[in-house]
């Protein structure tokens, strides 16, 4: 069975200069900084959410690039664990959680190199549950 998802968490948005990209999200869409999530910033993702908090952005600074937003989904612990599972068992590869110390995600691609991620923020739960998956 394949494990359910919450609903669609972030997505990765890249910009040449991410000050400017802030105040710009900020007046034309009305996106504000997510207090709880700023310690990222440095040197990560600035996230910015609509006023309800039901869309985020996660943005990064980096050079121009081709277009490679990821799609990330947000699931509950158990969930996370079964899709780490799901995936290794249908990739045929190894998945490791990357631990973000607010939050654990799991990156992949689809064939034509799509990125996702799949990530949960009840990080504690999901420390006690990770084990090794085997293939």
């Amino acid at each position: 069975m394949i494990p359910a998802f919450d609903r669609i968490d972030h997505i990765h948005l890249y910009a040449t200069n991410r000050n400017r990209a802030e105040q710009w999200y900020a007046d034309v869409m009305g996106f504000k900084r997510v207090p709880e999530l700023e310690s990222w910033a440095d040197g990560g993702p600035l996230t910015l959410s609509n006023s309800s908090g039901t869309v985020h952005i996660a943005l990064f600074e980096a050079p121009a690039q081709p277009c490679r937003s990821v799609i990330a989904l947000s699931v509950g612990a158990e969930e996370f664990v079964a899709w780490r599972q799901h995936l290794v068992d249908k990739l045929k590869r190894p998945v490791e959680p990357e631990d973000h110390q607010l939050s654990w995600s799991l990156y992949f691609a689809d064939p034509d190199g799509n990125p996702w991620e799949i990530t949960t923020y009840q990080h504690a739960i999901v420390a006690t549950l990770l084990k090794p998956v085997g293939m």
